[in-house]
């Protein structure tokens, strides 16, 4: 009995290490929204409920009460999924947000509670900021680890349609342990994107963790019924396709996304979003 509770708990947890870690060194801040996903995470520069992930800036823009729920299963391997929650509330100041992330399972998780802000500076204009709470979970004699983290970003609407963004994770460096001084990974991101004629949208980005290779990105939504968007992407570093469906109706809008890996397979993405006038 011991024996199999000890191959239930290693193997999901030597696969993360060995496989995915190294794959996804530039991606421990789990990227969130199903939209996002369908684009290959090339969202920096849109303001949008999971901007409390991809650039607190974008929070700024959002002018109602919103809330959403994100689920992705990694490679479709049950101890590799993802749940996620957020919500914005507009304020006189600027927007407020909260964000919620539980990645793993019960014998290995990592948690991530995030507290936002974005401010518009101008009409054209916004920053914002975010602390995180980062907490990982490993079962037997390894226990619990908590972290502080900051993230922040800006964005720019310069003129109609086009969008710039850049956003940095981790700039302070946090150190995870003394041990081999080991730190929370540093991130940057930049990207521009273009909405034509109000129905087809592209977006480049580049990421880059300091001590990784750099992953360009590029992606492309286009409305081809009213309220319906088909979307793809690809990304480099490794090298992973994606595409994806999204439906808006009133304050209601539902996403549903895949990414392709050429060698782990298939991770599909769920997220649902309500906002409030």
């Amino acid at each position: 009995m011991l024996k199999s509770h000890f191959k239930k708990f290693t193997f999901p947890l030597f696969i993360y290490c060995i496989l995915i870690l190294p794959l996804n060194a530039a991606n421990d801040n789990y990227t969130l929204g199903s939209r996002s996903a369908g684009l290959a995470n090339a969202t920096v520069m849109l303001p949008h409920l999971w901007s409390v992930h991809h650039n607190q800036a974008g929070l700024a823009f959002l002018d109602k009460i919103s809330l959403g729920f994100h689920h992705e299963n990694k490679f479709i391997v049950p101890q590799f999924s993802l749940k996620s929650f957020a919500a914005v509330i507009p304020t006189k100041p600027g927007t407020m947000g909260f964000s919620y992330s539980y990645f793993g399972y019960s014998q290995y998780h990592e948690t991530k509670i995030g507290l936002s802000f974005g401010k518009a500076l101008g009409k054209s204009f916004a920053a914002g900021i975010q602390l995180d709470y980062l907490h990982t979970f490993i079962a037997e004699e390894y226990g619990n680890q908590g972290n502080l983290a900051v993230e922040a970003g800006i964005l720019a609407m310069p003129f109609k349609n086009l969008f710039i963004g850049a956003h940095v994770f981790n700039p302070t460096r946090t150190k995870i342990s003394s041990y081999n001084e080991e730190r929370v990974p540093t991130i940057i991101r930049a990207g521009i994107g273009y909405k034509f004629a109000g129905k087809i949208f592209f977006a480049i980005e580049t990421e880059k963790e300091l001590e990784s290779r750099p992953i360009y990105k590029s992606g492309i939504e286009f409305m081809f019924l009213e309220n319906f968007f088909v979307r793809t992407g690809i990304s480099t570093n490794p090298t992973q396709n994606t595409f994806g469906i999204g439906y808006s109706y009133k304050g209601i809008k539902a996403d549903l996304a895949f990414t392709l890996h050429q060698q782990l397979g298939l991770t599909p993405h769920f997220s649902l979003m309500f906002s409030f006038k």
